[in-house]
């Protein structure tokens, strides 16, 4: 099961784990990262996020990513639930779960998804903070990640 969502709904992460590894005898290991809404950034307090996506595009390039890293590291599946709208701090943004046969493979994969998603997949903040509204750019340390996987 290789499957992006992308949602205003908030997400469990232990029943999208148990959906992503059921009846599935191969899997001996799962990695799950979940991204929050920072209460602060940039030195400054955050009220509140607002994500904006490009319907289809968005879907159709984290699709891409995860089979990247089927491809890469032989994952059994991969979940990727990302919300848009309206989100508050310590609210959970993203959701990246992977399944493999080794651990290894798991957390590898988990990074590699994340990496990507990060600075591939169409996806736009915007922060409130206590000065205004403010896009949030794309980071140097996002770039960095990515020119790490492409010397591994």
């Amino acid at each position: 099961m290789f499957s992006v969502c992308i949602q205003t709904e908030d997400f469990d992460v232990s029943t999208e784990l148990a959906a992503l590894h059921a009846r599935n005898a191969q899997v001996g290991a799962a990695c799950v990262f979940v991204g929050l809404v920072r209460e602060r950034n940039a030195g400054d307090t955050v009220a509140s996020m607002e994500l904006e996506h490009y319907p289809g595009m968005t879907e159709k390039s984290i699709a891409a990513i995860l089979e990247r890293a089927r491809a890469r590291f032989g994952i059994l599946a991969a979940r990727v639930i990302h919300r848009v709208g309206l989100l508050q701090p310590l609210d959970q943004i993203v959701l990246v779960a992977v399944t493999s046969a080794h651990r290894g493979e798991s957390f590898a994969a988990c990074e590699f998804i994340m990496d990507y998603l990060k600075s591939e997949a169409p996806f736009w903040k915007k922060e409130l903070t206590p000065q205004g509204a403010r896009w949030v750019d794309a980071r140097t340390s996002d770039e960095l990640a990515l020119a790490r996987w492409e010397q591994l």
